[in-house]
This record gives structure tokens, sequence and C-alpha cells, in this order.
């Protein structure tokens, strides 16, 4: 049941230093897309004064995450929902203090990550982070070889994949109330981006 990626064991720590300077004291954080369930749990140890609400849309995915749940045996994670933010008008949670999505928009229909921006804009309340990690294509800024290759890879598996601009990112974020607060440049040509609810 159990799944392991091994970009999630080397990313858990330096997304996680992020986060502390992010996530609020206290509140409810949602985290899209969940996949193994690794990050999710590492996460929960760290910041152990968080209630942690982990999502994916892949069934085998929940299952993954239960498991991890099960076994770290830890009172502040809620089980896996059942989450596509591509066709999700409305989500299964009412509101949330901080939203964390790691790999996900280049591995997704654009129409993803309109879901995640829109539910971002009706779930946070003013200063909530919606906090994204992942590869970026930036204007003015040269796209490392590896990007452009893992970017060519997405595509040729599904032409609705593929790495996003950041700038396009910032746009759609503002049309629904979220502004751009923060970019770190993290291992292995990542970025983290950070908006909060206006």
């Amino acid at each position: 049941m159990k799944r392991e990626a091994p970009a999630a064991a080397r990313n858990r720590a330096p997304i996680a230093d992020v986060l502390a300077a992010e996530l609020p004291d206290k509140g409810l954080v949602l985290e899209v897309a969940s996949g193994t369930g690794e990050h999710v749990i590492h996460f929960a140890r760290r910041f152990a004064q968080l209630t942690w609400q982990p999502s994916d849309p892949d069934p085998e995915a929940r299952a993954s995450i239960a498991a991890w749940i099960a076994d770290a045996g830890l009172g502040n994670i809620a089980a896996p929902l059942e989450l596509d933010a591509s066709s999700a008008d409305e989500w299964p949670v009412q509101a949330v203090d901080a939203i964390v999505c790691i790999n996900m928009v280049h591995i997704s229909p654009i129409a993803a990550s309109e879901g995640l921006v829109a539910a971002a804009g009706r779930l946070l309340p003013a200063g909530g982070p919606l906090v994204l990690y992942g590869p970026w294509l930036e204007d003015g800024v040269e796209t490392a070889e590896s990007n452009r290759a893992f970017d060519a890879s997405l595509k040729s598996r599904n032409p609705q994949w593929g790495l996003r601009n950041a700038a396009w990112m910032d746009r759609l974020a503002a049309s629904h109330g979220l502004r751009r607060t923060n970019r770190v440049e993290m291992p292995a040509n990542n970025i983290m981006l950070v908006y909060r609810k206006v």
C-alpha cells in the first residue's frame, strides 16, 4: 500500500525549512495532490501545532497516504480526501489557514492550477498562504537544461502537462485576490512560490 518517491525523501527537509517561515502558528493546512503521503508525514512531525489535511484524486495515492498515516501514529493528520483540483467547483473543505501544493502544477492540465488558485481565493483567510513547489519557467531567467528536457518529456507524455511560467501564475493568482510574497530557489532547479490572500 505504501508508496515511496525518492524525490520526496530528498526535498522534504528543504521544503519544510521554507514552510517554517510561511505557515501560520496554528490552524488547518490543506495539502493538494499529496501523492505518496511522505511529505505530509514529515510536515506533520515538524509542525505538530498544525492540523494537516492531505488530498489526492488518485485512489491508489490515497491508499498510500492512509498507510503512511497509520504507520506514523500522529494525531494531527486527517484522513486523505478525494480532491481533483481541476474538476471541483466546491471543495470538500469549507475553510483552511494555508494550502501547500508540491509538484502538481507541471504534471496536470492547466485546469488543475486554475481550480487550485480559485479555491485558494475562496478558502484562505486574509494573509493566508498558498505555497507552490516545483520547476518553473521565468521571464528573463535562463531555464536549466535539465528543466528543458523535463518539460519536453512531460509534454511527450501528455500535451496538457508542462512547466508553467511564473508570471502566468502571478496573473492567475491576482485574478483570485492573491499576491506573490516570496520566491525561494530550491535544490535541483526547483522554486517555491508563495502567494497570500490580499
